[in-house]
C-alpha cells in the first residue's frame, strides 16, 4: 500500500518486515500476502510471475544496513543473492584485489539486484559498500539455485550475463561483436557516422515506420479505431486530391485529432491526441502518405495499414460491434503510452528543428531525471536543445566497448544496461534515470568499461562530446565569482536578458545575473542591491531569500533582520554615504514587509523577528492579508493541546502540553502525575503491536502517531509487556447501513471541503521543515502531518468498509460507490482524496477479491482503468503531472508526490558546496512551494450548492472515519470473505 508517511517508522511499513523476519517454515499464507504486497512495488520484481514472487516471499530474508557497511569484498565466495528495496550501495573494483585502491564504478539504487555469481560459485567481481541506510531482500544460495532451475526463463532478464539475456549468444569470456548492434533507424543525425548505431544515415530513404513489426496490441488498436471511424464518421476515410495528385483512402491529421478528442473524456488536449496517433505511426499501423515519421495536427494525409491495399474491405457487423465495445479501452491504452511517443517524436527531430514548445517539453522531462538533478536550470535548458534520442531493439547489443574513445554521454530513458569490465565480468547494472559515459568525456580518457543492453527495447538520451564540452565551456565562461580573502563568497551565472529599447529607438541586449551559490550574507546583499525601490520581489524570490538561511540553525531570519544595521558606503561624500545607508534600510524593510505578508504567523513565533518588527512598528502587517474566514485555524507551535498518555495497565493520564513540546517535557509532565520519572520512555504503540520509542529531543510527537496509534509511557523493563488497547483494533462492523443512503456527490463534496480546510492550514514553511528534517531546523510540521495522516486514513476507510461487508452484492455496490466518489473528487479537483480512494481499492486486501471485481459492471471497470492510468507512476507520474497542469485553482494536489519532489531535490543536491549555500537548490525547492501556492491562489467555496438537505450527517461522517489500520487484520478479513482458491 502506498502511504503518506509522517514518520520513518509507520506500522504498515513495518509489518512486512516482521513477516520476513520469521523463519520460512513459520510463515503463514497471510504473511506471504503481506510480503507480496510490498514486493510487487519493487522494480527488480515487476516482471516476475506471481508464482515466482510467492516463492521469494517464502524463502527471502530482510536485511537493513547502516551507511558504510561492507556487504562483501571482491574475491569472496558468495553465499547469497540480493535485491535493493531502498537506499543505495557503491560497487568498488580494484585492479590488484586490494580494497585500499578500489575505485567506485557505479552505484546500485532501489530496484537493482546483484550477487548472481552464487549460481556457479565464482568469486565476487566487486566489493559492495552501503552508500546510505539501505534495505535488502536476501535469498540464500540453495533456495536461489532452486528458483533458477524452475523459473530461469523468467529470471534471465533480471540477471546479468552469463546467466541472463546474453546466455544464448555469448559466452562469459567473449563480448558480443560490435556488428551485432541493431541496424534499425531513427531520425537524428549522428556526428560519428563511422560508428554502427541506431541513427539514420541521411542518404538512406526514410523507413516506412520506426518499428518494422507492429506489436499485436497496437495492431489491434489500429483496427478498432479504423472500424470506429468507418462506423461513426465514414466520410473521414476517402480519396483526397492535392496538387493534381490523388491519394487513396486517406484521413487528415486535424480531423483525426478532432474526432479522437470527441470520443473520450480521458483526452484533455490536442497535444495528447497527437501523441496517441504517433503511437500508431511509430509502429506502422498508421502511415503518412510521404513516409514522414512524425504525426502532425495539420492538413496532412495519413492512411491506416488496412487501407494500404486496393479494395480494402469495410468492417463487418461483428467488427463494427466490437469496435464500439472496445473503443474506450483502446483510447485508454493509447492515452497511457501516447506521452512517451510524443516525447520520442520531439527527440527525433534534429536539434535545429525543435520549436520553443518542443524545448519546453524536453526541459520538463529533464527536471525529473535522477542523473540530472544536480544540474542548474540553465544547463538543463542547454541540454534540451542538444539531446539526441537513441534506441536499440535487442538485449546483448554493445553500446560501446572498454578501451574505445569516449564520444558521447548517455542517460537511460527506458530499460537497463550491464557494466562489464574485462576479466571481472558484470560489475553492476544501471537502470532508468541513471547515466554513464561522462567520465571518459571529462577526463578525455578511453572508456573504462563496456556497456551491454540487459533487455530488449532500450531508449537513451545522448549528448555528443562536442556539445558536452561546449556546455561546460559556456557554463564556466558565464560564471562570475566574487572573492574575499582568496575565497569565493558569491557565484553568479550570467545570461542574456530581454532586449531594451534605448531613447533613440535602438534595441540593445543586456545581461542579467542569477545567484548560483554564496554565503548567506552575500546572497542577501546581492538581492537587495538588485532590488529597485519602486519595485517588489516576486513571491518566489522572497521564498528563495528565506531558504538561503534555512540551515540546521535556521539563521536566515536573524540575518535579514540584522541587515537593517548594515554599515554605509565606505567611499563618497557624507550625503552619498547617508543616501546609500538609507536606501539599504528601505530595501530591507520592503523585503521584510513582503516576507511578513507571506509568512506572518510563523514569524510571530521567532523572537528575533518579533523584536525587530515591534521596534520598526511593522507588527500591524500580521493582520493584513488573507481575511477569508476559515472553518479551521492552523495549529501553531505555542498552542496547547490535551494529550492522553497510557500506562502498561491501560490506565491513562491527561496532560496539557504545548504543541512543540519535546518528549523530555512530556515525560516530565507525565511523571508529575505518576509520581515517578525513573527510566520513563515515551512510546508510539500501533494497533499491530509495533513500538517506536521516541528520543528525548523529538518534538510534536502526537502528530506522528499512526491512525490508531496511542502514546504510552513505561519503564524500559516494561516495554515488551505493552499491548494495544481494545479501541485500537478499530470497528467490528462497517458503516454501510448509513453510508449507502448518502449521495456519492454529497460525500465527495464534504470530503473535499474538509480536506481543503486541512490543506489550507499547511504552511509553506512546513514543507521546507519536513524536507530538511524538522529535527535539524527544530520546527514543527503539525499541520502537514495531519494532512498526510488524512491521506492514509481515507485509504484505510475504503479498505475497512469493503473488508467488513460480508454480502457479495453489497461489496459490489460499495466498489461502485467508491468509484463514484473518486470520480466526483476528481471533478472537484481534490486529487489527494482521489488518489487515496483509488490506492485503497488497489490494496491487496481489496484487489484480491476476484469474485467481487468480476461482478463489477464494465462501465465501472473502465472508470477504474482510467483512474489507474492517471495514477501510473512511470516517467515520474507523467500522466498525473500532465493532468494537473491543465487544472485551474483551487486544487488539492497529491501531497505525497510534492513531498517526494522536494525530497528528490534535497537529497540529489548538496545544500552547501565549497562552504557556499547552493542557491540553485533553494530555487528548485521554491518552485515546488510555488506549486502549493498556486493551488491555493483561489478559495474553495464553503457554500455547497450540491449538499443534500436529506443527508446532513454526511458532513460529520467524513470528519470522523472509524477504520482498521492493521494490514494483517484486513488481510484476514479479506480471506474470510473470499478464501484463497486452491
Amino acid at each position: 500500500m502506498v502511504a503518506a508517511h509522517t514518520s520513518s517508522h509507520s506500522s504498515e511499513s513495518a509489518e512486512w518486515i516482521i513477516c520476513l523476519d520469521k523463519r520460512p517454515a513459520e510463515r503463514s499464507g497471510e504473511d506471504v500476502d503481506i510480503i507480496l504486497a510490498r514486493l510487487k512495488n519493487v522494480k527488480a520484481f515487476e516482471k516476475f510471475y506471481p508464482s515466482l514472487l510467492q516463492q521469494i516471499c517464502l524463502c527471502g530474508f530482510y536485511e537493513c544496513l547502516e551507511k558504510g557497511i561492507t556487504l562483501y569484498r571482491q574475491g569472496d565466495i558468495g553465499t547469497s543473492w540480493y535485491a535493493v528495496l531502498s537506499g543505495s550501495l557503491d560497487v568498488k573494483v580494484s585492479e590488484t584485489s586490494s580494497y585500499q585502491d578500489a575505485v567506485t564504478i557505479c552505484t546500485l539504487g532501489t530496484g537493482t539486484a546483484f550477487g548472481e555469481s552464487i549460481l556457479d560459485n565464482t568469486p565476487r567481481h566487486a566489493t559492495i559498500v552501503t552508500r546510505e541506510f539501505s534495505e535488502l531482500l536476501r535469498i540464500e544460495q540453495r533456495e536461489f539455485r532452486s528458483l533458477w532451475e524452475k523459473y530461469h526463463q523468467c529470471m534471465a532478464g533480471l540477471l546479468a550475463p552469463p546467466y541472463g539475456v546474453m546466455e544464448s549468444s555469448c559466452s562469459a569470456d567473449r563480448m558480443p561483436d560490435k556488428e551485432n548492434i541493431s541496424n534499425n533507424s531513427f531520425v537524428s543525425v549522428s556526428k560519428h557516422q563511422n560508428k554502427t548505431s541506431f541513427i539514420e544515415n541521411p542518404a538512406r530513404p526514410h523507413p516506412k515506420c520506426i518499428s518494422q513489426v507492429p506489436s499485436e496490441n497496437i495492431l489491434r488498436a489500429g483496427k478498432i479505431l479504423r472500424n470506429a471511424i468507418l462506423s461513426r464518421a465514414p466520410h473521414m476515410i476517402r480519396d483526397r486530391k492535392f496538387h493534381l495528385k490523388t491519394y487513396r483512402q486517406c484521413c487528415v491529421g486535424t480531423e483525426l485529432v478532432d474526432w479522437q478528442i470527441q470520443q473520450s473524456s480521458c483526452i484533455h488536449s490536442r497535444i495528447q491526441a497527437v501523441g496517441m496517433w504517433q503511437v500508431l505511426l511509430e509502429e506502422g499501423v498508421l502511415n503518412h502518405v510521404d513516409q514522414e515519421l512524425s504525426f502532425q495536427d495539420k492538413y496532412l494525409f495519413y492512411r491506416f495499414l488496412d487501407d494500404e491495399q486496393e479494395d480494402s474491405p469495410l468492417p463487418s457487423e461483428d467488427e463494427r460491434r466490437e469496435s464500439q465495445e472496445e473503443l474506450q479501452d483502446t483510447l485508454l491504452l493509447l492515452s497511457q503510452i501516447g506521452p512517451d511517443a510524443h516525447m520520442r517524436m520531439i527527440l527525433r527531430k534534429h536539434p535545429s528543428e525543435r520549436a520553443a514548445d518542443d524545448l519546453e517539453i524536453i526541459y520538463e522531462e529533464l527536471l525529473h531525471i535522477k542523473a540530472l538533478s544536480h544540474l542548474s536550470t540553465t544547463v538543463k535548458r542547454e541540454l534540451a536543445g542538444v539531446l539526441i534520442f537513441e534506441s536499440h531493439a535487442k538485449a546483448g547489443t554493445v553500446l560501446f566497448s572498454q578501451g574505445e574513445e569516449g564520444t558521447s554521454w548517455y542517460i537511460i530513458l527506458k530499460g537497463s544496461v550491464n557494466v562489464v569490465i574485462y576479466g571481472k565480468g558484470v560489475v553492476c547494472t544501471l537502470h532508468e534515470g541513471d547515466d554513464f559515459g561522462k567520465l571518459a568525456l571529462v577526463n578525455d580518457a578511453p572508456r573504462a568499461a563496456s556497456i551491454v543492453l540487459r533487455e530488449d527495447n532500450c531508449h537513451f538520451l545522448k549528448v555528443d562530446k562536442e556539445d558536452f564540452n561546449r556546455i561546460l565551456r559556456d557554463v564556466e565562461a558565464n560564471t562570475v565569482r566574487l572573492k574575499e580573502h582568496g575565497q569565493d563568497v558569491l557565484v553568479l551565472e550570467k545570461s542574456l536578458g530581454s532586449s531594451r529599447t534605448s531613447i533613440h529607438g535602438a534595441s540593445s541586449s543586456h545581461y542579467k545575473y542569477k545567484v548560483m551559490s554564496g554565503t548567506p550574507e552575500k546572497i542577501l546583499e546581492h538581492l537587495l542591491e538588485m532590488m529597485r525601490l519602486d519595485s517588489q520581489f516576486t513571491e518566489s524570490e522572497v521564498t528563495e531569500a528565506g531558504l538561503c538561511g534555512s540551515g540546521p540553525d535556521g539563521s536566515g531570519q536573524s540575518l535579514i533582520f540584522s541587515y537593517i544595521g548594515v554599515t554605509g558606503a565606505l567611499q563618497g561624500s557624507a550625503q552619498e554615504k547617508l543616501d546609500y545607508t538609507l536606501n539599504n534600510k528601505r530595501r530591507v524593510i520592503r523585503l521584510v514587509m513582503q516576507w511578513v505578508a507571506l509568512h506572518g504567523d510563523h514569524l510571530q513565533e521567532e523572537a528575533v523577528s518579533v523584536a525587530f518588527l515591534e521596534h520598526k512598528i511593522l507588527l500591524r502587517q500580521f493582520s493584513i492579508g488573507d481575511e477569508k474566514l476559515q472553518k479551521r485555524q492552523p495549529i501553531k507551535s505555542n498552542d496547547e493541546i490535551l494529550l492522553k498518555v497510557f500506562c502498561c495497565d491501560h490506565t491513562y493520564t491527561t496532560i496539557r502540553s504545548p504543541v512543540a513540546a519535546s518528549v523530555r517535557e512530556v515525560i516530565s509532565a507525565v511523571a508529575d502525575k505518576l509520581g515517578s520519572a525513573e527510566d520513563l520512555l515515551l512510546v508510539n504503540l500501533s494497533s499491530a503491536g509495533e513500538k517506536v520509542v521516541f528520543k528525548p529531543n523529538d518534538i510534536s510527537v502526537f502528530s506522528t502517531l499512526t491512525i490508531n496509534g496511542r502514546l504510552f509511557a513505561c519503564r524500559g523493563d516494561q516495554l515488551d509487556s505493552l499491548t494495544p488497547l481494545p479501541e485500537q483494533e478499530g470497528p467490528s462492523s462497517g458503516s454501510l447501513a448509513s453510508f449507502e443512503l448518502m449521495s456519492s456527490k454529497d460525500v465527495a463534496y464534504h470530503m473535499t471541503s474538509y480536506d481543503w480546510e486541512l490543506f489550507h492550514c499547511v504552511h509553506e514553511l512546513e514543507l521546507i521543515y519536513h524536507t530538511f528534517g524538522r529535527k535539524n531546523v527544530k520546527k514543527t510540521t503539525v499541520n502537514l502531518d495531519l494532512f498526510l495522516r488524512r491521506f492514509n486514513e481515507i485509504q484505510f476507510w475504503v479498505i475497512t468498509e469493503i473488508c467488513l461487508c460480508s454480502q457479495l452484492s453489497k461489496r459490489v455496490q460499495l466498489l461502485k460507490k467508491f468509484i463514484k466518489i473518486a470520480t466526483h473528487c476528481k471533478d472537484y479537483r481534490n486529487l489527494n482524496t482521489f488518489f487515496a480512494i483509488v490506492m485503497g481499492l488497489s490494496n491487496p486486501a481489496v484487489s484480491r477479491l476476484s469474485q467481487t471485481w468480476e461482478k463489477l459492471p464494465s462501465k465501472f471497470k473502465r472508470f477504474y482503468g482510467e483512474f489507474e492510468n492517471l495514477m501510473d507512476p512511470s516517467r515520474n507520474h507523467r500522466a498525473y503531472r500532465l493532468t494537473v497542469a491543465k487544472l485551474e485553482p483551487p486544487i488539492i494536489p497529491f501531497m505525497p508526490l510534492l513531498i517526494k519532489d522536494m525530497t528528490f531535490t534535497h537529497e540529489g543536491n548538496k545544500t552547501v558546496i565549497d562552504n557556499l549555500i547552493n542557491f540553485e537548490k533553494m530555487r528548485m525547492i521554491a518552485n515546488t512551494v510555488k506549486t502549493v501556492r498556486y493551488c491555493r491562489s483561489r478559495p474553495f467555496s464553503s457554500d455547497s450548492p450540491l449538499a443534500s438537505k436529506n443527508h446532513p450527517e454526511a458532513r460529520s461522517y467524513v470528519r470522523q472515519f472509524n477504520v482498521i489500520d492493521n494490514q494483517r487484520t484486513l488481510t484476514q478479513l479479506s480471506h474470510g470473505l473470499e478464501p484463497r482458491r486452491s
